[in-house]
């Protein structure tokens, strides 16, 4: 059986949508990680905080969606193959 990792690196190479969402994904988490560097947030930065948050999971749940797509094709053209 494929693992996911083996289906998200061939997507890497292979789905422009995949690779542009987990650019995107490591981009929000190197500027969620700098903000986290503080010790006190600001209320605006909680704010931006909690907006990339969502969209890095929003990110990262679309590439998960990516994966389970191409999983049950895999599956399907497994079994009529």
């Amino acid at each position: 059986m494929v693992t996911d990792e083996q289906i998200a690196e061939a997507l890497r190479t292979s789905n422009e949508e995949f690779q542009e969402l987990e650019e995107s994904h490591h981009r929000l988490d190197a500027e969620l990680q700098q903000l986290l560097k503080r010790h006190v947030l600001t209320p605006q930065e909680e704010i931006t905080k909690k907006h990339l948050q969502k969209e890095k999971l929003g990110k990262k749940d679309r590439m998960a969606a990516l994966i389970r797509e191409s999983r049950a094709t895999l599956e399907q053209t497994g079994t009529n193959g």
